[in-house]
């Protein structure tokens, strides 16, 4: 496996022209983003990643997370490279600063999350749902909960988890049957005992920090049914005093762990809590208001896990580009100099290198484009955030489906050797196929694009996004074509379709719409470049944004039929007629 070199410049453009960190630092809460501030994180945390993270990479996949006496352990060198990350800081650039952050950018906290994702998908994804904590107990939470947990949460010391899913409930979380029972007297009176089982809890035990605060969805008795009855509790594996210290083990244990197809060094758990009916949890939030309080971690958790597309296709590329510029093989087709070339030089392996980094780079700008959204949310431009709001299901989406397309043709550009582990090329593939699925399948994002998102404020969000593409890509003929029929599609969907006809469709339409938002994104890179931005991606830039809008816009465009077919079809069987 090939080193982790932080891809710094295409990030500095994406985060100045697509996230418009200029126009963020003008206000008074994010002033301290100034231009020296910005590039000295970007530049500070990719070293961190390649030096730290990155190294751990291989060895995590290889020999995984191990569960030992109820405790999980990972190999060599994690605990360490943690404590660095934690002792540097870089868990707390956009915490409040009452609680020990920086008050920086959500932008900011995501281009540390991509580059550590990039060097280390798996070990990323410890701090990642620690961020997600924070943002649920800093919206939700008591301020005797805040000035309890958040600045040892802000700081990395403690990390946190979210606890949603059950053996017999998989995505439908309305249908969880985790209690919370009310404490009437003693010590723990005004607290909740907590009993249920959770599966798939990300980093739901480990031995890197020195305590795990679970948040928890559990039912209150007498709770409603489906997910109006949901409440959301605070679950420490170790008490805490109200000083802050530490005090005996809560009745919380890590059962087992999966054994997954990627992400080894990731302890994805099996937790029980109440073995002996002893677990003690607080209620966070209002009760049965639950649902809402943990949807206020994952939207940004699923802004994160987009990212993870872009992380596991940089790694894929950079592996890919160095194997095809050492790997020689036969002479170039046509040319009279049979002397055999770097397959680099071929021209199908070119189109599979400039595809992979063009995704890459397209995928990045939706990114930062969509965080600048939610940090101009945060400063109380309303429309900003309901933008922001629309692209969270397309960066999500588009962004983990074009990660596995990004590092399966890394593969293929290793040929055999890609099929085989000793590369590495194989795990990229492996770590990526997780991240359509978790925090909501791609599926669930794009019904959530179809039924909620375009509704809002009567179509006029997605509208007039789908116009500000169409205004500034007039001469790009293929991408403003693209931006009509979305905006079409988006009428016909609110107008005339059943709610099957939209959801049969949604999946191509959320690819149509994340397709024309980053190639907008890309087109601004472009120009910004060509107007003196950035001046080490003079050369590459327009070449990358020039294929992004001359062949994957028009695939794009091509979904069109599926995204307007209905539901009709799918239905012409009957399941038994499917099986046989």
């Amino acid at each position: 496996m090939t080193p982790f070199t932080p891809p710094t410049q295409d990030q500095l453009l994406a985060i100045k022209v697509n996230a418009g960190i200029g126009e963020l630092s003008q206000s008074e809460r994010f002033a301290a983003a100034e231009p020296d501030m910005v590039e000295a994180i970007v530049e500070g945390v990719g070293a961190f990643a390649a030096g730290e993270f990155a190294p751990l990479n291989r060895i995590g996949d290889l020999e995984g997370a191990k569960l030992e006496n109820g405790v999980v352990r990972l190999p060599d060198g994690f605990e360490a490279a943690y404590q660095q990350y934690v002792e540097q800081g870089w868990n707390a650039i956009a915490s409040p600063e009452e609680f020990g952050g920086q008050g920086l950018p959500f932008t900011l906290a995501c281009n540390v999350i991509e580059n550590l994702g990039a060097a280390n998908m798996a070990f990323t994804l410890l701090p990642m749902l620690s961020v997600g904590a924070i943002e649920a107990i800093e919206h939700h939470g008591s301020d005797a909960q805040k000035s309890k947990y958040m600045p040892k949460l802000v700081s990395g010391e403690w990390s946190g988890t979210m606890n949603l899913t059950e053996p017999q409930a998989g995505s439908d979380v309305g249908a969880l049957r985790a209690t919370a029972t009310p404490i009437e007297d003693g010590e723990h009176a005004g607290k909740y005992l907590i009993q249920g089982q959770k599966i798939y809890i990300t980093w739901g035990e480990h031995d890197l920090s020195k305590n795990i605060v679970h948040l928890v969805l559990a039912r209150l008795p007498g709770a409603p049914e489906g997910s109006r009855g949901i409440s959301l509790f605070l679950v420490p594996k170790y008490h805490v005093g109200e000083d802050g210290s530490l005090g005996a083990r809560n009745d919380v244990r890590c059962v087992s762990i999966e054994h997954k197809l990627g992400i080894n060094a990731s302890p994805t758990c099996v937790m029980s809590y109440g073995d002996n009916g002893q677990c003690i949890g607080e209620l966070i939030g209002a009760e049965n208001r639950g649902l809402a309080a943990m949807f206020t971690m994952m939207n940004n958790a699923r802004i994160n896990v987009g990212s993870q597309g872009v992380q596991i296709a940089e790694r894929a590329l950079q592996q890919a580009l160095y194997y095809a510029s050492d790997r020689v093989q036969s002479a170039r087709a046509g040319a009279p100099d049979r002397t055999p070339v770097a397959i680099s030089e071929h021209p199908d392996v070119r189109r599979m290198l400039l595809r992979m980094k063009s995704l890459t780079e397209a995928m990045r700008a939706l990114l930062y484009y969509t965080t600048g959204q939610v940090d101009r949310g945060t400063l109380g431009d309303t429309a900003a955030g309901a933008r922001g709001d629309v692209l969270v299901p397309m960066i999500k989406a588009w962004g983990t489906d074009t990660g596995i397309d990004v590092t399966s043709i890394g593969i293929q550009i290793h040929g055999g050797m890609g099929f085989v582990e000793e590369t590495g090329a194989a795990q990229h593939y492996r770590d990526a196929r997780i991240a359509p699925i978790y925090e909501g399948t791609n599926g669930i994002q794009a019904a959530d694009l179809v039924t909620r998102k375009l509704g809002l404020e009567n179509g006029e969000v997605y509208a007039a996004l789908m116009a500000d593409i169409a205004r500034d890509a007039a001469e790009e003929p293929a991408l403003f074509a693209l931006a009509g029929d979305c905006a079409a599609i988006a009428t016909w969907m609110r107008d005339q379709a059943s709610l099957d006809d939209k959801l049969a469709g949604s999946v191509p339409f959320c690819t149509m719409s994340a397709v024309a938002v980053a190639g907008w994104q890309m087109l601004l890179q472009k120009r910004a470049v060509e107007a003196g931005e950035a001046a080490a991606l003079a050369a590459v830039k327009p070449v990358t944004t020039r294929y992004f809008l001359d062949h994957v816009v028009p695939e794009a465009a091509g979904l069109k039929a599926a995204a307007t077919a209905g539901s009709a079809l799918l239905y012409e069987l009957t399941a038994e007629q499917l099986a046989g």
